[in-house]
């Protein structure tokens, strides 16, 4: 990425009360699914993308962690279990409505590969177009570092994420809690 490409910080906004997700490009989208937790918010939506058809997500204020499932069409990315946005997440404010702005950084959590770190790139770039502070850029590489280090220890970022929020995070169509990681 190139500085002239460089873009403010994504946000969306998760309208729970009117069951709506506003996307970073301004486009309010149905949502099929809401739940609130005391640590999070998840969603579930279908999405009109060429390379996917739904849309799962958990928004993890306290780790400021955005994990993401995306369900692929046509074998697009189909080792790829989770897309974990580094950023500030907060809610629900008083409409009931959550925030989002992602912090450039981003991990993808691939079957038989370590948790990957990418657009690095992004983040330098949008630092140096002052899009970002000094201290927001630290809080998304201490993010990543924790995440990387703390999914390694654990065998797993799914079995890391659990153990953060104190229960298993659920999906779809994913294995239920007593299932190991390596199933996901």
């Amino acid at each position: 990425m190139t500085a002239h490409e460089t873009h403010p910080p994504k946000g969306e906004v998760f309208d729970v009360p009117a069951m709506t997700n506003t996307d970073n490009k301004g486009f309010v989208r149905p949502v099929e699914v809401y739940r609130e937790t005391p640590y999070g918010l998840y969603m579930s939506r279908t999405a009109d993308h060429p390379r996917f058809d739904h849309l799962e997500l958990w928004l993890l204020p306290a780790l400021g962690l955005r994990a993401n499932i995306f369900h692929f069409t046509g074998g697009y990315r189909s080792s790829q279990r989770l897309y974990l946005d580094i950023g500030e997440f907060s809610g629900p404010d008083d409409a009931g409505r959550w925030h989002s702005v992602d912090w450039y950084l981003d991990l993808v959590d691939s079957a038989d590969a370590p948790l990957e770190l990418v657009d690095v790139d992004e983040l330098f770039d949008a630092h140096a177009a002052g899009h970002l502070t000094t201290s927001q850029c630290e809080a998304a590489i201490l993010i990543a570092m924790r995440t990387m280090t703390g999914s390694a220890a654990v065998d797993g970022v799914q079995t890391w994420l659990d153990a953060q929020v104190g229960e298993r995070l659920t999906w779809l169509d994913r294995p239920q809690a007593g299932m190991p990681d390596s199933d996901i």
